[in-house]
């Protein structure tokens, strides 16, 4: 039998007594799997990554998770000047004694993390003079330098163009199927799910949410409860092999029709 990366049960979090943000939730990420968390904004999603890593303790419930995790934050700005090279040492700081400077070794890793993601060459660049998924793809690097077992993201493809979230679906893949990773990502986008994930939950509500593997989980009336809209499975033919997709309908005859429910 698999095992887990990341296991969670009867797991719940309120900021305040009896104003549970999610409540009773269970789930499990098996070791070299991808999972993707979906659900609408304000749902909690950025809390139960939380209480995944052990930032914060959860109000009730159990969370077990065998592995070292490192995460992978949504785009930041930073206030200096760091070179990318820089950016990506500062996923070493474990490995650096206090007050020492990274050595040649940690170098080594971070120039070798960057080239996994294909920005070997952008090492000496200014980090804040990047692209968006460029930045992205350093902070993937700065994650993976830390030899982590468990990738944790958060909206990984937030703000990226078409191009940019194919190359981030591409390294997560890679990474699971590939490297052996267990990777974790909350997204809007169930279409990514779809593309890349073997599993998922959906946070359909703060005392309800459903996990387990996509071809069971992801369906077009899970998808309408989640969202409040319409989204059709499609199937299609591309190079000679077949594909599906999720696409939500929103034209302009449902878009009135909710205005007016």
């Amino acid at each position: 039998m698999t095992r887990d990366a990341i296991a969670f049960t009867g797991l719940g979090h309120a900021y305040r007594r009896d104003e549970w943000i999610f409540r009773g939730y269970h789930g499990r990420l098996a070791k070299g799997r991808i999972m993707a968390v979906l659900g609408p904004n304000g749902c909690g999603k950025t809390t139960l990554l939380r209480l995944l890593l052990g930032i914060a303790a959860p109000t009730e419930g159990q969370v077990t998770i065998e592995g070292k995790a490192a995460f992978v934050p949504q785009l930041f700005q930073v206030g200096f000047d760091y070179s990318v090279l820089d950016m990506v040492l500062m996923g070493r700081a474990a490995k650096v004694a206090l007050l020492a400077q990274p050595s040649r070794r940690d170098e080594e890793a971070a120039l070798a993390a960057l080239d996994r993601v294909g920005m070997a060459d952008f090492a000496s660049r200014p980090f804040h003079h990047l692209s968006g998924g460029q930045r992205q793809m350093v902070i993937f690097a700065r994650a993976l330098v830390s030899a982590p077992e468990i990738m944790i993201l958060d909206e990984p493809s937030s703000a990226l163009d078409l191009r940019n979230q194919a190359v981030i679906l591409e390294r997560m893949a890679m990474l699971a199927h590939h490297d052996g990773l267990s990777v974790l990502f909350t997204t809007h986008h169930p279409h990514h799910a779809l593309s890349v994930a073997d599993d998922v939950l959906l946070m359909l509500r703060p005392d309800h949410a459903v996990s387990g593997p996509v071809a069971d989980i992801l369906t077009e009336d899970n998808l309408r409860q989640l969202y409040g809209v319409p989204l059709k499975l499609l199937g299609f033919e591309h190079e000679g092999r077949p594909h599906r997709t999720l696409a939500p309908v929103l034209t302009p005859e449902v878009i009135l029709e909710r205005g007016r429910s």
